[in-house]
This record gives C-alpha cells, structure tokens and sequence, in this order.
C-alpha cells in the first residue's frame, strides 16, 4: 500500500504543480530518466547465456506470448471500443501490450516462482516495446473511424517510436552492462533498489501529471466527468479479465508457468504512462485515465494473488 501512497501523492503533486504555474513542457529525457532508473536495475540479473532458456521452455514463452500479444490486447479492444471514447480505448489497448513491470520480479520472489525465467521474460518483453508500439499504431488505424476521430499515421507513432526504443531499451541495457563492471556501484544501487524505484516513479508521475497537457484533466472532469467512472470500469474489468484468462492459461503450480503468469497479471504502468504523454496529443488525454487507474487496481490485485500463492508456511509466519 505504500507505492499506492506513493503514486497518489506524485500524481497529485505534480498536478497541483502544474495548475498553479505553466507547467512543464514535455522533453524526452524523462524517458532517459526512466530506462536509467526504472528499467536498468531489472537488467543487472540477466546474463546472455539466459537465453537458453527460451529454448528448454519453449511452450511456456508460445504461452506467454500469445496470452500477452494476442488474447488481452482482443480484450482491451473489445472494452475500449464499448467505452466509445478514442483515449480510453488507446489507454486500455497500451496497458495490454506492454507486459511485466517495475515490481514483476517482487512478486515472482514473493510467489517462489522461477526467477530466472523472469528476468528472462522481464527482458523480452522490453525487447517487443516495438512491437508494442506497432500494434498500438495497427489498432489506431484500424478503429479510428470506429470512434469519428481522424489517425494521420505519418504524424503519430511513427514519430517518436525510435527515441523511445532508444532510451527504454537500448541505453539502459548498455549502461546495465557498463555498470556490471563497476561492482561497488552496482552494489550500491542493489542496496537501495526499492528506494531508487519508489522516488522514480514519484519523479516520473510529479513530473508527467505536473505537464502543461496533463491540465486538460480538469476539462474532460467539467465537461465530460462520466470518462472518469468509465475509464475506472473498463480498467477494473480489463484486470479482472486478465486475471482470468491468466489463471486458466498458466499451470500455477509449476514455478515456470507462475513467473509467466505474472508477466500476464501485471502491466508495466509506469512505462505506459511514460509513452502515452508522447501520444496523447493523438488519442487525447482521456488516455492517461484508464493508465492512471491501473495503479490504483493493479497492485491491490497483485497483493491478493501473492498472498493466494504464498507458500503455507510462509503464511503460518504472517498470520
């Protein structure tokens, strides 16, 4: 419940920040920011010959890659075209395709499933940011007219997909590599991982919902204050149907498949929110609402369904 606290607070912040001065202006190097803090601490523990991996649990990848890239994009889909607004539909489709997140691994460790695999899957999924990007780009084409909205495709995500592969993927993968070298700060780094995680996203979110574009909040709240109650069911039913397509895909007891079906449960928000402030100029900012909401239903999910996995014994202990 802290990083609920914690995400209230940021976002909150950051907004009042906004109304009571111009704001900022947005700059990519939040998305710098983000890779360096968020996103390279989770690559320390891959290693090249985990790639081996992919091979031995083949079924369980097919698995995973199918549930995230195929069954809960058709449902983000299904649920953003009865919201009938463009930018929740974009938000909720965004959410879909981007799997894991800053605290998969936690609860991966929390559930003793296999962490290797994890780290595994928690890097392949980084790697299909493009191809992410690709099908939030297909899914704007495609349902655009659905919505009476116009998508110029030379204009919107072809633009800024290099820079956030860029600075998502590419540099923080290099800089975990460089920083591998240099043990005493990768042990200090280590040290206070959750602390570097925590005021990262306090940062990221004080500083997207603190954004001259974020103030257009308050207009959709007065003159179409019903998107709020809609995007918060359609993010409530996206979760509960992602939790139980997860849970009839994966065979929880096998520490494979449960890593698995946490990179399924959990969406990376963060790195949603990140990359919807490059878009919302597209899909409108309505879009930050179902990608605003998933925090608040994300995490109390994920404390549930660790709590149900929890060995016995372990819950004998904080009983």
């Amino acid at each position: 419940m802290q990083l609920i606290l914690i995400v209230f607070l940021g976002a909150l912040s950051g907004f009042l920040y906004g109304s009571y001065t111009d704001g900022f202006i947005f700059s990519t190097k939040i998305c710098l920011f983000a890779g360096l803090t968020l996103i390279m601490p989770s690559l320390f523990k891959f290693e090249l010959r985990d790639t081996l991996l992919v091979w031995q649990y083949k079924e369980v990848m097919l698995k995973g890659f199918v549930v995230n890239y195929l069954l809960l994009p058709l449902i983000a889909v299904a649920i953003g075209l009865v919201s009938g607004d463009f930018g929740i539909a974009a938000g909720l489709f965004l959410l879909s395709v981007l799997s894991g997140g800053g605290m998969v691994m936690h609860w991966i460790k929390r559930s003793r499933g296999d962490t290797s695999l994890g780290f595994l899957l928690l890097f392949i999924n980084l790697v299909f940011i493009s191809l992410s990007l690709l099908m939030l780009h297909l899914f704007a084409m495609y349902t655009a007219s659905y919505f009476g909205v116009i998508y110029d495709e030379e204009i919107t995500i072809r633009r800024f997909a290099e820079p956030v592969i860029t600075l998502l993927i590419v540099i923080p993968f290099l800089a975990s590599r460089v920083v591998l070298l240099i043990e005493p700060l990768k042990s200090l780094i280590e040290t206070h991982r959750k602390l570097i995680s925590q005021g990262s996203i306090f940062v990221i979110l004080f500083y997207l919902f603190g954004l001259q574009s974020s103030q257009s909040l308050v207009d959709i709240y007065d003159f179409e204050p019903e998107l709020f109650l809609n995007a918060l069911i359609a993010t409530l039913l996206f979760y509960v149907l992602t939790v139980g397509v997860s849970t009839i895909a994966y065979r929880i007891e096998s520490p494979q498949e449960r890593a698995a079906y946490w990179q399924s449960v959990t969406r990376y928000i963060t790195l949603a929110l990140v990359i919807s402030t490059f878009s919302s100029g597209t899909f409108g900012i309505s879009m930050l609402l179902p990608i605003t909401f998933a925090y608040l239903v994300q995490i109390p999910f994920s404390v549930l369904i660790a709590e149900r996995l929890m060995p016995p014994a372990e819950k004998n202990q904080t009983n």
